[in-house]
């Protein structure tokens, strides 16, 4: 009951473990007095572990169960970016950033809109760090998952361009009743702003939460 009422209290914070054991393609953590299970479903693409293996989870659920408490981890969640960045950067730990969105396909990319509550903190630069250092531990984190960090526009027209990045953008196009964008580009920004199988576009779109279009300067669908 001790152990359930304290996880409770915790689910949406970071854990840090060590693997215990593996059953059915779950893994067992080991965190002090409790231990938990981080499901293969929730498991980032690609991971691997070995027994002994450090690992830091984002406390997805507890429940009770026969066998006492069930604590659920989780690594492919977005709570777990958002995190994972309140444990490396400590203004957003503070409250001077704040995390506006966050769009994920764990283990591949993840875009994060960030946004200053001070003029004189800048919120991508807090989030990158000296030299990347912060940014780097993160995807260190992430096992090399990608993190486009991006900086949160009042404006939809520039939270798009700002969204689309590496892209650069030329023009858009936006129907604010509908959220529909139509952006262009020059020729050779086209498969960048797509990105690979769709899926720059396919973030920007879910951090926005406006459907875009991409089309070239010199061939509109």
């Amino acid at each position: 009951d001790v152990i359930f009422t304290e996880y409770q209290g915790r689910i949406g914070d970071i854990v840090t473990g060590s693997v215990h054991r593996f059953e059915r393609g779950d893994i067992i953590v080991e965190l002090g007095r409790a231990e938990a299970i981080l499901p293969k479903s929730e498991r980032i693409p690609h991971e691997e572990y070995h027994q002994g293996d450090r690992l830091q989870s984002y406390v997805l659920d507890v429940r009770k169960s026969a066998k006492g408490p069930a604590i659920v981890l989780s690594r492919a969640h977005e709570g777990f970016i958002r995190g994972v960045f309140a444990l490396e950067v400590p203004e957003i730990a503070e409250g001077i950033v704040e995390i506006k969105g966050i769009a994920r396909e764990a283990g591949d990319r993840t875009k994060i809109a960030v946004a200053s509550t001070d003029d004189k903190v800048d919120c991508v630069g807090a989030c990158v760090g000296m030299r990347g250092t912060r940014v780097k531990n993160i995807v260190r984190e992430l096992h090399g998952e990608k993190v486009d960090i991006i900086r949160w526009h009042e404006d939809p027209k520039e939270f798009i361009a700002a969204a689309l990045s590496p892209a650069k953008v030329n023009q858009i196009q936006a129907e604010p009743e509908t959220k529909q964008a139509v952006v262009i580009v020059d020729d050779d920004q086209l498969s960048l702003a797509i990105g690979k199988k769709g899926q720059n576009v396919r973030l920007a779109s879910k951090l926005v939460g406006w459907q875009i279009e991409i089309q070239s300067k010199t061939s509109p669908a």
